[in-house]
């Protein structure tokens, strides 16, 4: 039986886009990608979306890729 990803969590779709983000990062070296990284979120995603990801973030990121995690120092917090 397949799962709607929507359904599991509220912000599973984004999980889902940040991971995505990050896997191709992944395969770029290592500083590359944690800037490549929090560059395209500081500068693609609404603060909204940003607000969204630290909630994820602050709640200890699960499904979060580990590039993710360790991209949030570099990633711009909305106020």
């Amino acid at each position: 039986m397949s799962h709607d990803t929507q359904t599991l969590t509220p912000h599973a779709k984004l999980i889902t886009m940040a991971n995505q983000i990050a896997k191709f990062m992944e395969s770029k070296p290592h500083s590359e990608g944690l800037e490549g990284l929090s560059s395209h979120i500081n500068d693609f995603w609404e603060p909204r979306m940003r607000r969204h990801l630290f909630e994820v973030l602050d709640g200890g990121g699960m499904g979060l890729r580990p590039l993710v995690i360790e991209a949030a120092n570099l990633i711009r917090r909305p106020i």
